[in-house]
């Protein structure tokens, strides 16, 4: 045999096996790794034990720490710590795959140590509770000029004070029974009380009557009592908001207006929490616009009541009055692209949307006064590219060879994308762009697949990205352009790809129609809610050698510009037109009708197509569809219906 060991760098040996520590000591390090100091000696006996956890806590209660353990068969138990709101599963490594009848004798186990931590939990948070009510009557009322009132601006509220000078927020249940107290130092360090309950208990600042308010904590609730004088739920932490919005719904009934105050935190937690609850018990929600919580929001100086509770006064008004002001659509790109506008930009792949949009965009960005005849204002663009990065480097760098380096350009690019209908996707967009030293007229969102987590075929995940979007539009006052691609077949060319949720959204619907043989690329506006539709423009991709830059072969770098091409004659049009549209054309024409339903004109398209199959038949009359769809010669007048639009001769 070969020898082999200079390609293995040496004789081969097995690896030494794994040691195996005994399950007490793995059990200590699962313990310690979850942040806990074990005890010195650990009990395999199926016995609840407690131990002092390391943990900061209220004094006089030394051992918050607890664990249930078994020795025999697979070493398994539970352990964790009332006072840090711990609790973990754990399991003995045993170096090899247990058997079914392990499997089986682990799950019992299992369950056990589950029943015996609930069983304990019960018997800890019924002394609890026996000992917090002796507490919070021995303690005096809390002062305005407690410091951690004082520093939060907020009033008692009824909470009350320790005899160590520590604040007492109560949690009480359902039924109005004190379960546990949070104890707030002077420097705002938060306890429960050990062993108390807290999962769905509240404190409700402020008698119901309208709409109740529901916060995270303590200070938070409190603010917006004072800022509203509404009710407000004080739930404590945010994974308590959905179980108290539930206690919540059910007491005072579907038609109660619950309002979840979400803290606006950098992990997203709060406003998550919030949403669940809000989707699961009919809520609604509102978070500060910028980080933290509302207290934070108020001593920035912002006005807290006008966020909750806007205005409304104006909200109904007199006709007369409503329309004695003129109100102009203000344009960026007259005719095309509007102010504050929500504009969907879309066609098949390598048919020129790019080109077309940051024409746009760089002729905005350079302060540039027009574009293909239509008046420019000048505004910053941020460019939020989401693919095809290398390739939109050279045809900026093109477009400043073409159009001239004068100026510079007053627009930012990602360097990719992001799940913008995500929490984390959308604050990381907007903290970058309040970042920047321009406030943008305008976000390109390039394509909308990059930035778009869900289903684009979805409503319900269609208008995730659209709240995404509308928020954005709101918080920078500016408009977003979405660039989309098409169906892939044929008959889905002429619109955007996906939900028509899409296009439902949309106060700008423009389309790109590629470049066919001697016909010039189409730019056609489908839709514009608050204007005519602007008349169709064509354009072709002008070639433009890069100055200074090369491949690694030495050979110039060329990338392409959009230029304005005039419009294509009639002679042009009807020779590129295919053989299978002119026969539907003339199917048209033998019905001899304006409007034609869809079933009837295939009929008599199939019953002159000289195809052999029905299902060539069927191919070609979807080709035909979306073909004169597309050259605006028939329009979908509603669904399964079309309009002729040009003369038959």
């Amino acid at each position: 045999m070969a020898d082999l060991t200079s390609i293995f760098g040496g004789t081969y040996s097995l690896p030494e096996p794994k040691r195996i520590e005994p399950p007490d000591e793995q059990l200590r390090e699962a313990m310690i790794e979850a942040g806990l100091e074990p005890p010195e000696n650990i009990y395999l006996d199926g016995k609840l034990h407690r131990f002092n956890s390391g943990t900061k806590g209220t004094p006089g209660h030394s051992k918050p720490g607890w664990y249930v353990a078994f020795g025999d068969g697979v070493p398994a138990g539970r352990f964790g710590c009332w006072r840090a709101g711990i609790e973990q599963a754990w399991q003995a490594e045993m170096g090899r795959k247990l058997t079914i009848a392990e499997e089986m004798a682990h799950t019992r186990r299992m369950a056990e140590a589950k029943a015996a931590r609930e069983a304990e939990q019960e018997r800890s948070q019924a002394v609890a509770a026996t000992t917090v009510d002796a507490i919070w009557t021995a303690g005096g009322a809390a002062s305005a000029d407690h410091p951690y009132l004082a520093r939060k601006g907020i009033a008692a509220n009824g909470a009350r004070v320790t005899g160590d000078g520590r604040l007492m927020v109560p949690l009480y249940g359902a039924e109005g029974d004190l379960a546990s107290v949070q104890y707030i130092s002077a420097d705002g360090e938060k306890r429960y009380h050990p062993g108390g309950a807290t999962g769905g208990k509240f404190w409700m600042l402020g008698e119901p009557g309208g709409t109740i308010y529901i916060a995270e904590g303590f200070a938070t609730a409190a603010t917006i009592h004072q800022a509203t004088g509404k009710a407000c739920a004080v739930a404590y932490s945010a994974s308590n908001l959905v179980p108290v919005t539930g206690a919540l719904r059910e007491r005072f009934g579907a038609q109660q207006d619950l309002v979840i105050v979400a803290d606006n935190d950098a992990s997203g937690v709060g406003q998550r929490y919030a949403e669940q609850a809000s989707a699961k018990y009919g809520a609604r929600s509102v978070m500060p616009p910028a980080a933290g919580d509302a207290n934070d929001y108020v001593q920035a100086g912002n006005d807290l009541a006008a966020l909750l509770e806007p205005a409304v006064s104006d909200w109904l008004m007199p006709a007369d009055e409503f329309c004695r002001q003129p109100a102009p659509i203000k344009w960026m790109v007259k005719g095309w692209i509007q102010q504050a506008a929500l504009i969907m930009v879309h066609g098949p792949s390598g048919g020129g949307k790019t080109f077309t949009v940051l024409d746009w965009c760089l002729r905005m960005a350079q302060g540039q006064q027009d574009w293909f005849g239509s008046r420019v204002t000048p505004g910053a663009i941020v460019y939020l590219a989401g693919e095809g990065h290398h390739g939109l480097r050279s045809r900026i760098a093109a477009w400043k060879e073409r159009h001239g380096n004068g100026h510079a350009l007053n627009m930012y690019l990602s360097k990719s994308g992001c799940d913008l209908d995500t929490p984390e996707g959308y604050r990381k967009v907007s903290e970058h762009i309040r970042a920047l030293p321009i406030k943008p007229a305008a976000i390109v969102i390039d394509t909308l697949h990059r930035f778009n987590s869900g289903d684009e075929n979805s409503s319900q995940d269609a208008k995730a990205m659209l709240d995404a979007c509308a928020m954005l539009m709101a918080e920078f006052n500016c408009t977003i352009i979405l660039v989309h691609h098409t169906g892939v077949s044929e008959e889905t060319q002429h619109r955007a790809r996906g939900s028509s949720a899409w296009r439902g959204a949309l106060d700008i619907e423009i389309s790109i129609v590629p470049a066919k043989g001697e016909a010039p690329m189409e730019i056609i506006q489908r839709k514009s809610k608050d204007a005519e539709l602007a008349p169709t423009l064509y354009a072709t991709l002008e070639k433009v050698i890069i100055p200074g830059w090369f491949d690694e072969d030495g050979e110039p770098v060329t990338s392409a510009v959009l230029v304005q091409a005039g419009e294509p004659t009639k002679a042009v049009r009807v020779k590129l037109r295919s053989p299978n549209a002119n026969d539907g054309l003339e199917a048209f024409k033998v019905l001899d009708l304006q409007y034609v339903g869809h079933e009837e004109w295939r009929a008599v398209f199939y019953a002159m197509s000289e195809l052999s199959s029905t299902n060539s038949k069927k191919q070609a009359f979807a080709r035909v569809v979306s073909e004169l769809l597309d050259r605006e010669e028939i329009l979908q007048a509603e669904p399964g219906v079309y309009e002729l639009k040009i003369d038959l001769p």
